[in-house]
């Protein structure tokens, strides 16, 4: 499956943007599909899951209360509504989807497609 990431841009703390994450090749129809960070000079980290039949979320503690993820079955497409944005929130934020258990789902490694990235910007 290729994934396209988009919605990054330049936004001002306390501001939101909404990323959008879309499927092409195959649907995501029982996959969990993930959004990780990578900050200049960290390494990628996990932000919020989601398991495309069921719903079921997940959230790293810096986001929970602030990012929403979601899916539209009907486009084929996965969000991450940000809102709250901090200056430490800025990363190039990447899509993936796979087929991890719940306990993998936080790491990196058990996906295995992956979008391209979309920066975002927050400016204090």
């Amino acid at each position: 499956v290729q994934l396209q990431a988009s919605g990054g841009g330049l936004v001002q703390a306390g501001g939101s943007l909404r990323l959008s994450c879309s499927a092409s090749g195959r649907t995501f129809s029982g996959c969990r599909l993930a959004w990780f960070r990578q900050a200049p000079g960290k390494e990628r980290s996990f932000v919020a899951a989601i398991t495309w039949t069921g719903g079921g979320t997940y959230y790293a503690d810096s986001v929970k209360g602030r990012f929403t993820i979601s899916r539209d079955s009907a486009k084929n497409t996965m969000y991450l509504q940000m809102n709250s944005l901090k200056p430490e929130d800025t990363a190039v934020y990447y899509c993936a989807a796979g087929l991890p258990p719940i306990s993998a789902a936080f790491f990196s490694g058990s996906y295995n497609s992956w979008g391209q990235g979309t920066l975002v910007t927050v400016s204090s």
